[in-house]
């Protein structure tokens, strides 16, 4: 086989071997690349096969195809209140919690950061990012024991011993306040991971902007306001954008805290495909699947504008 001859604009000639060869002659590369290529085919790739059955009445006791009569059903049916319940406070509460927990990471970052004594400022900033490591699980059980409503519940006792309630408030079945308790959780969890990337920025303002304000008599709280946020502004807006394409994936953080009593206020998309599926006496495993690829589509349309805004804002996309 010929090689390949292309010409370049100021007329250099390169000369292309055949695909084959190139790929013979990287052969090492190529076999160390396969177990991951299999891996991402198998894991990610593979199970996107299941998309079909969107289209089908798939239960244990038949699978027929009837078009789009999920979606009718999903948009417009008997279940589309639940639906469209579960719709709205996904993007309620992911948008709102990651509003509140990034608003708390950039004030703790700068506190940290204007914090002198440099071991207390290390002890501090490994104390808020530990609890990043725990499961949601763990932190769902440490919560529960705290705001619990019986004789156990250190927060209830505490202000009945303090005269401020007479009878205990039920934190996590009170419809009022779950989502309150909801976003308090997730900013103790999360608040010190944010702090990792804000701090990282704050070490990179020039010192000398803080000397010039030094000269013209800026305060503290000046030099905060003129030149530190201004600073953290670019970056606050790029992970507010990366997140955003990223609000439809909440499950594991409401699925340890909701309960029955809440799903009003607490009921997510996933969490609305999980009872549908696993809770169900019969469940119609075509509709449940109908509901996560509209749930894919919203979240593909959310990575495009994020796309099309990072490239307004910092000149060039997330994909």
């Amino acid at each position: 086989m010929s090689k390949k001859v292309l010409a370049t604009e100021d007329g250099t000639v390169i000369r292309h071997k055949p695909l084959g060869t190139r790929i013979w002659n990287h052969r090492g590369y190529y076999i160390m690349f396969l177990p991951v290529l299999i891996y991402v085919l198998i894991i990610y790739y593979w199970p996107m096969l299941g998309v079909r059955y969107s289209f089908y009445d798939y239960t244990l006791k038949k699978i027929e195809f009837v078009g789009f009569k999920h979606f009718q059903s999903m948009f417009f049916g008997k279940d589309s209140s639940d639906f469209w319940r579960s719709f709205f406070n996904t993007l309620q509460l992911s948008i709102m919690k990651l509003i509140i927990t990034t608003a708390t990471s950039v004030i703790v970052s700068v506190f940290i950061n204007e914090m002198g004594n440099l071991l207390a400022k290390k002890a501090l900033q490994t104390v808020i990012y530990l609890p990043h490591f725990m499961s949601w699980t763990v932190t769902a059980a440490i919560f529960t024991l705290f705001l619990s409503a019986s004789s156990t519940g250190m927060i209830n006792e505490t202000l009945k011993e303090w005269g401020l309630i007479t009878e205990s408030i039920d934190f996590l079945h009170e419809p009022a306040l779950w989502r309150p308790v909801f976003y308090l959780v997730n900013i103790w969890k999360e608040t010190g991971w944010g702090t990792v990337i804000f701090l990282a920025t704050l070490s990179g303002i020039n010192p000398e902007l803080y000397e010039a304000a030094d000269i013209d008599g800026a305060t503290r709280m000046q030099k905060i306001w003129y030149v530190t946020v201004p600073a953290l502004a670019n970056t606050v807006l790029i992970v507010l954008i990366l997140n955003l394409a990223k609000v439809l994936n909440m499950f594991e953080s409401v699925f340890v805290m909701y309960n029955t009593r809440v799903l009003d206020v607490s009921d997510v998309i996933s969490t609305y495909v999980y009872r549908k599926t696993f809770l169900s006496a019969i469940p119609n495993y075509g509709y449940t699947t109908a509901v996560g690829l509209f749930k894919s589509l919203v979240g593909c349309m959310l990575v495009l504008v994020c796309n099309w805004a990072s490239k307004k804002v910092r000149g060039r996309g997330i994909i």
